[in-house]
């Protein structure tokens, strides 16, 4: 992607929390991607440098550094290499749920991010910042690692600002 051209994210409102949705489609196998979002050597590639133990109760920790966010929360669903769930959250911080899904598309795979959000929090920004790092994730994947894309991020933000507003209430 170019500067300024961002994943689409679909919006949605229930009682409490806004959700957002991606879709990626990618040129590799389920058990490649599944390798990019679980291990602790391919994390820092596009997300953040940490670890997430492979089964429902285990931990899901990620440090992002430069921003001084931690996550350390729990992993509440695990199926290898289709699905994965768990909060983007620390101890002590709202329920902020993270669900992957992986399927067969042809040779590649077709990944799905939902995102749960409090309905008070800054959805647009959270989406924003997931639309950054899948576009990491695709170049990681493609051999082409990256430093976190801020033109795409700040795209994205006052896109989906303008999405966020026109949920119905």
């Amino acid at each position: 992607m170019s500067d300024g051209e961002f994943l689409v994210a679909n919006f949605s409102r229930g009682p409490g929390v806004i959700g957002a949705h991606f879709e990626l489609p990618l040129e590799a196998g389920a058990e490649e991607v599944w390798s990019f979002l679980t291990a602790p050597d391919r994390l820092p590639q596009w997300l953040a440098p940490g670890s997430i133990e492979l089964r429902e109760g285990g931990a899901a920790k990620l440090d992002f550094q430069d921003s001084g966010i931690v996550i350390d929360s729990q992993v509440t669903r695990c199926e290898a290499p289709h699905a994965l769930a768990y909060s983007w959250s620390a101890p002590g911080q709202p329920d902020r749920p993270v669900r992957w899904t992986l399927a067969a598309d042809g040779e590649g795979t077709h990944l799905s991010l939902d995102l749960e959000l409090p309905s008070d929090e800054d959805a647009a920004r959270s989406a924003a910042g997931w639309a950054a790092h899948l576009e990491m994730l695709a170049a990681a994947m493609a051999g082409a690692p990256m430093k976190f894309p801020f033109p795409t991020f700040k795209a994205a933000r006052e896109a989906f600002n303008d999405k966020v507003a026109q949920l119905p209430a």
